[in-house]
């Protein structure tokens, strides 16, 4: 109890507020959130859009910048993993089962359900869908995940500050207000943002875990159900940080890793090959150049474009800025004794790249069935569309069965780092949590997740993100400022003291 910081009580009675509310009167919670969701979507859309392209524009000057050569360590510090270690774990980190749930079902929506432009089903409506799937989980995501973690890991491994949010903003506050009421209250906002983010996704794959059963085995297809999996799941993860068996959980991570690339494989052989090449590169083409008409796209004009921007682009700008605190701690940890530069160049576009494969993978193998009118996927709902899609290939079945492995491994990871770095966070920055804190965060977690699944389902899970994530968006836009401010003081002291090594050196007698 000693080591526990009031930012744990602070943010525990926050959630258990959420959760008792949601439990006794949950079409209250789905009335309110709808309408703080509208409104903020409605005034603050704008804000959005413009704050993610200023994050991912710094990113992009880091890496040409003087503050390059930096190390997020010691300048004598070597990297702790190799790149293709670093590579794989990046790409683990902040994807996961999102990633497994969106890449069929998004790219339907948009070509056969509601299209961001063009008319539904047309060929410049399939074309859009891929293209906006990549916009959606490519450079502008991981841009957002960047900053906060390279702010993070620049203050704790290269300054010696501790691992917590309101320790990054010393620079501009001072140390006695990030010490005191305003940095608890930073820190708390930080963890209640990690546990809307990482509930909305174990939400999300406790639904295709339930529904993924249901279409391969007939078990039950309700809330009921999904329940039964968030207890079976809370049982194996909170077991898992209790007692700490950190290889456990790292050999599961990447075999998972292995296993979402074999799957990847196995419907690139049997599925439209051909097909799924030509439309990358149409789509990755359309995707470059039509990237800054994106980044900004408001349609103040038209109606219905700023309701699909509302529903899809602002929540999922706002699901990044939710998950940010968490993915980037983890990433901060593992980046340490890296570049800048290096740092910046691995972040943005290695993951984007990768998720842009999944994307016309398992997108056109999905485009291709309605297309062509072997089934109509866009029936399906969101939780049961790749099983459907899988369900019309060779070797089908067991693609859904490893889909559902994936999902799991994913989400017992997810939720067991989540509960690692949410302790982290409220106990005042230690490396080694006490085990009643992350268990209490597990429970949390799953209670939080079961809640929102129930008082709205999908929708509920938009909500409450968009909600969560704005505050927090400008505690991220002040982790910036706040680097920036320390990174310019560092390399003009360098600078002043190189000139007058510099002068020494030329004033000094030479022997004749």
């Amino acid at each position: 109890m000693k080591n526990v910081s009031a930012v744990f009580w602070y943010a525990i009675i926050l959630c258990a507020i959420f959760v008792v509310w949601g439990a006794v009167e949950p079409n209250q919670l789905e009335t309110v959130s709808s309408k703080v969701t509208s409104y903020i979507s409605d005034v603050f859309g704008w804000y959005y859009l413009l704050i993610v392209v200023i994050m991912l524009a710094f990113c992009v000057y880091l890496i040409f910048s003087r503050f390059g050569h930096i190390k997020l360590g010691k300048q004598s510090e070597t990297p702790d993993f190799n790149l293709p270690t670093w590579f794989a774990m990046l790409f683990s980190a902040g994807m996961g089962m999102g990633l497994v749930f969106w890449t069929t079902a998004e790219p339907i929506s948009h070509a056969f359900k509601s299209p961001p432009e063009a008319k539904t089903g047309t060929d410049e409506a399939i074309k859009e869908a891929l293209q906006y799937s990549f916009f959606h989980w490519g450079l502008h995501a991981w841009a957002v995940y960047g900053v906060v973690a390279l702010v993070l890991a620049y203050f704790k491994f290269h300054k010696g500050y501790p691992g917590l949010v309101s320790a990054t903003l010393v620079p501009l506050f001072g140390e006695k207000s990030m010490g005191g009421l305003p940095g608890k209250l930073i820190d708390t906002l930080a963890v209640f943002a990690t546990v809307v983010g990482v509930a909305a996704t174990l939400g999300f794959g406790s639904a295709q875990i339930n529904e993924g059963l249901a279409f391969l085995f007939g078990t039950p297809s309700n809330y009921g159900f999904q329940l039964l999996i968030l207890a079976v799941s809370t049982a194996l993860f909170v077991f898992s940080a209790w007692s700490g068996i950190s290889k456990g959980i790292k050999y599961l991570s990447n075999i998972n890793m292995w296993l979402a690339f074999l799957l990847l494989t196995l419907l690139f052989i049997v599925g439209p090959t051909l097909y799924i090449l030509n439309m990358f590169t149409s789509t990755l083409g359309g995707y470059i150049t039509n990237f800054f008409d994106m980044s900004f796209r408001i349609a103040p004009l038209n109606e219905d474009s700023q309701t699909w921007i509302k529903g899809w682009t602002i929540f999922y700008w706002a699901w990044w800025i939710s998950w940010s605190p968490f993915v980037g701690i983890f990433i901060a940890r593992i980046s340490r004794g890296r570049t800048i530069k290096e740092f910046m160049l691995g972040v943005l576009f290695v993951p984007s790249i990768v998720c842009f494969i999944f994307f016309a993978v398992f997108g056109v193998s999905a485009l291709n069935l309605e297309q062509n009118g072997i089934d109509q996927i866009s029936k399906y709902a969101l939780e049961t569309a790749t099983f459907g899609v899988l369900d019309h290939y060779p070797l089908g079945f067991l693609m859904s069965l490893i889909t559902i492995f994936v999902i799991a491994i994913f989400f017992i990871t997810s939720a067991d780092s989540a509960t690692f770095v949410l302790g982290m966070l409220s106990t005042n920055g230690s490396l080694n949590p006490a085990g009643f804190v992350k268990i209490l965060w597990g429970l949390t977690l799953s209670a939080m997740a079961a809640i929102i699944v129930y008082f709205g389902g999908t929708q509920g899970l938009q909500n409450v993100l968009i909600i969560a994530a704005l505050p927090f968006s400008i505690i991220v836009i002040l982790m910036g400022m706040s680097f920036y401010k320390a990174a310019w003081r560092e390399v003009g002291r360098k600078k002043k003291v190189d000139k007058r090594k510099k002068g020494k050196q030329e004033d000094a007698p030479t022997n004749a």
